[in-house]
């Protein structure tokens, strides 16, 4: 389980303008929708966005707080 405000620093840690919008799928905080705004999206491809979030929340998937992110990215305007 993780709360929000931990994988906002999560994700903040690689991308520190990140907006995050964060929706907990199952209210088991392990399943989350996530749309992310960076400026660091800008002129970078759909798949790399994704990459760049999952390498931002790792430590996290990889002990089990995270099960489940669909995420969704925006460049931050």
């Amino acid at each position: 389980m993780i709360e929000n405000t931990a994988l906002v620093a999560l994700v903040r840690r690689s991308l520190p303008d990140a907006e995050l919008e964060i929706f907990d799928r199952t209210g088991t905080k392990d399943h989350f929708d996530v749309l992310v705004r960076s400026q660091a999206f800008a002129g970078v491809t759909l798949l790399d966005r994704h990459r760049m979030v999952e390498n931002a929340v790792r430590e996290a998937r990889a002990d089990g707080r995270i099960h489940a992110l669909a995420i969704r990215t925006e460049v931050l305007e």
